[in-house]
């Protein structure tokens, strides 16, 4: 199993991280989707490495703004 953590911003509410989680589950290997709205922060478990491309595609397509791969200091 993968998991890689995202930033997502333009969140605010359980609509927009049922919107997100919905469109990121829809790509293959995706197994589960985690979406904390108040830091923006999406956790995704996969059983192969998604493209950032495809990442971002599904994010945009929920209406959201991909900021990119979170960093863990």
């Amino acid at each position: 199993m993968i998991e890689n953590d995202y930033l997502v911003s333009g969140m605010s509410c359980g609509h927009c991280a049922r919107s997100v989680t919905e469109e990121l589950t829809a790509l293959p290997a995706v197994e589960d989707v985690t979406v904390h709205v108040e830091t923006g922060q999406v956790t995704v478990r996969s059983t192969d490495a998604l493209p950032e491309s495809a990442v971002r595609a599904a994010v945009e397509e929920a209406g959201y703004t991909y900021e990119g791969l979170a960093t863990t200091v």
